[in-house]
């Protein structure tokens, strides 16, 4: 097996997951390997990609490519997030609710791989249903691209931060 050497990245490049599958053909069986990548610049950037492929190392390189494809930018206020939300993707829910500074990121983890890449350090979430990685993770995204801060709320609805935030 190669060991590649790659450069540092800007970007906080983690594994979430590893899974071993196989297929049987005429011959036995053939075993590949998948990756849930999350990948996020601790600054409001991040994104998840999945990589399959023979070896563990490829599988991993691929899901790095693929989450760099899937960037999001999550609106966040301070150390947290601006509201609480839930995220659904599949049999996935997961709950985000904002804290205050101090608190931690309070998630487990595929949750907190995500938080931690994207830069928020103050969270406490919840998953309900389902706690497959993968899909726990797409429920994660879900919920971190429909936040909203006040600004954004008010500049869509033609008023200003004090009317909205009351």
């Amino acid at each position: 097996m190669a060991r590649f050497e790659r450069e540092p990245s800007e970007f906080i490049e983690k594994v979430v997951y590893t899974n071993r599958v196989s297929k049987t053909v005429k011959g036995g069986r053939v075993m590949k390997f998948s990756a849930l990548m999350v990948v996020g610049d601790g600054k409001g950037r991040v994104g998840f990609g999945m990589g399959k492929a023979a070896e563990v190392p490829e599988a991993i390189r691929k899901g790095i490519e693929d989450a760099k494809k899937n960037m999001i930018t999550v609106s966040m206020s301070g150390s947290t997030i601006p509201h609480e939300i839930t995220g659904e993707a599949g049999a996935g829910r997961v709950l985000m609710k904002p804290a205050a500074p101090g608190t931690g990121v309070i998630a487990g983890g595929p949750v907190r791989i995500i938080m931690e890449a994207a830069g928020i350090k103050d969270i406490r979430t919840k998953c309900l249903r389902s706690n497959t990685p993968v899909n726990v993770v797409a429920a994660t995204f879900e919920g971190l691209k429909a936040l909203r801060t006040p600004e954004e709320v008010a500049r869509i609805r033609g008023k200003n931060v004090d009317e909205i935030v009351g």
